[in-house]
C-alpha cells in the first residue's frame, strides 16, 4: 500500500473546502467514499469534489472494506461517538478538534484507542503542520528570544446565523471550543508545558446560549499566556509570543490561505527582520504526516495524549469561568 483510502464522514464545509482538496492533493492519500445523511447530497459532493461513492449513511461508509482511514469533521458532539464507531471498523481516525466535549466525553474514545493499538487515532489541529509555526517553534527552544515570559492570541470571525451549530450548545458550539482551543493549544506547544493555573471569562451576550466572546488568562512557570476569542465580531487574527532577548509576531497564525506564502516577524536587540514563509497547506501536511503513520507504522505527529491535556486545560477555563475565580490544576 502506497497511498492511504480516505472515507470522509459528512459533508461538513471544513471537509469540502480545506481537507477534501487538501488529502486529493497529497502525495500520500486519496479519498475514495463520502457519506451524508441524505444520499442526494452525499452524491451532489461527491460528484462536485471528484469522490468515486457516496453513501447514505455514515454507517455504510464504515462497512466499505476499501476504506483504511476516516476524517470526521461532524459537528462536535458527534466526534467521540463516530470516532469510536470508526475505530471500532477497523480504520483509522483523523477527527477534528476539539476531539471531545470534555475530558469526560472523551474517555470513550481513548479507551476505545487502547483496545485497538494497531490503529491510529490523532486530533486535528492543522496550524501545527505549517512551517511558519515549525519555525516559531525553533526559534523558541533555540533561544532567539530569550526565555519565553508572554504569549498572546487573538482570533474571531462573525457568525450571527442562530441556526448555525457554532451556536447551538448541544452540539458543543461557542467560541471557546471552536477557536479558543487554539490559543489554548499553541501556548502549551510553545512552552512544552501545562499551565499550572487558569482564569476564564465567558460571555453570551444574552441573545445566545453559546459563549460569543471568551477570555483566559494561563498562568505557566515563568510565563502568562493569554487569549481572547470571538464568533461575533469582524474577522481577526494574530499572536505576539514575547521572550526577554525579542518577540515573534505570526500575522495569520491559524487558516493562511492554502499553498500561499506567509511572513513571520522576529523583533531581536532592537532589530526588526521579516521572515518569507514557504507556500504551504497545512491541511495537506497534516494528511500526509498521518498518512505516513499508517504506513510506516510509527506514532502520530500528535498524540491523544496532547488531545487530552488541551480538553483538561478547557475544561478548567469553563470551570474558572463559572466561578469566577483562577482554577488550579
Amino acid at each position: 500500500m502506497t497511498k492511504i483510502r480516505w472515507g470522509v464522514l459528512s459533508t461538513a464545509k471544513i471537509a469540502r473546502l480545506h481537507t477534501i482538496p487538501a488529502i486529493q492533493s497529497s502525495a500520500l492519500g486519496e479519498v475514495v467514499a463520502i457519506a451524508s445523511r441524505d444520499e442526494q447530497n452525499a452524491r451532489a459532493q461527491a460528484d462536485q469534489l471528484g469522490i468515486a461513492r457516496a453513501y447514505g449513511s455514515y454507517e455504510a461508509l464504515l462497512n466499505d472494506p476499501d476504506i483504511d482511514a476516516i476524517y470526521n469533521p461532524m459537528p462536535n458532539h458527534l466526534h467521540v461517538p463516530w470516532s469510536v464507531k470508526a475505530l471500532e471498523a477497523g480504520k483509522h481516525v483523523l477527527v477534528e478538534k476539539p476531539a471531545g466535549l470534555n475530558v469526560a466525553d472523551m474517555e470513550p474514545l481513548l479507551a476505545c484507542a487502547g483496545r485497538h493499538p494497531e490503529l491510529k487515532l490523532m486530533e486535528a489541529f492543522m496550524y501545527r503542520f505549517h512551517p511558519q509555526w515549525q519555525q516559531a517553534k525553533q526559534l523558541c527552544d533555540e533561544g532567539a528570544i530569550g526565555t519565553l515570559r508572554t504569549i498572546q492570541c487573538a482570533f474571531s470571525y462573525n457568525n450571527r446565523d442562530a441556526d448555525n451549530i457554532r451556536n447551538s450548545a448541544a452540539m458543543g458550539g461557542g467560541a471557546l471550543m471552536d477557536i479558543g482551543c487554539y490559543g489554548i493549544s499553541l501556548a502549551r506547544f510553545l512552552l512544552n508545558a501545562e499551565p499550572s493555573r487558569v482564569l476564564g471569562h465567558m460571555n453570551n451576550l444574552d441573545e445566545y446560549e453559546v459563549d460569543c466572546v471568551t477570555s483566559a488568562l494561563m498562568e505557566f512557570d515563568g510565563a502568562i499566556a493569554s487569549f481572547t476569542c470571538s464568533t461575533k465580531t469582524e474577522p481577526e487574527q494574530w499572536v505576539e509570543i514575547a521572550g526577554d532577548a525579542g518577540s515573534i509576531r505570526i500575522h495569520i497564525p491559524f487558516n493562511p490561505a492554502a499553498d500561499n506564502g506567509t511572513e513571520l516577524t522576529l523583533k531581536h536587540q532592537g532589530k526588526i527582520q521579516m521572515r518569507n514563509i514557504e507556500p504551504a497547506n497545512h491541511y495537506r501536511n497534516m494528511a500526509d504526516a498521518f498518512a505516513e503513520a499508517i504506513l510506516h507504522n510509527k506514532p502520530v505527529p500528535t498524540p491523544m495524549t496532547d488531545a487530552l491535556d488541551n480538553m483538561t486545560v478547557l475544561d478548567a477555563i469553563v470551570t474558572s469561568a463559572n466561578k469566577q475565580s483562577w482554577v488550579h490544576l
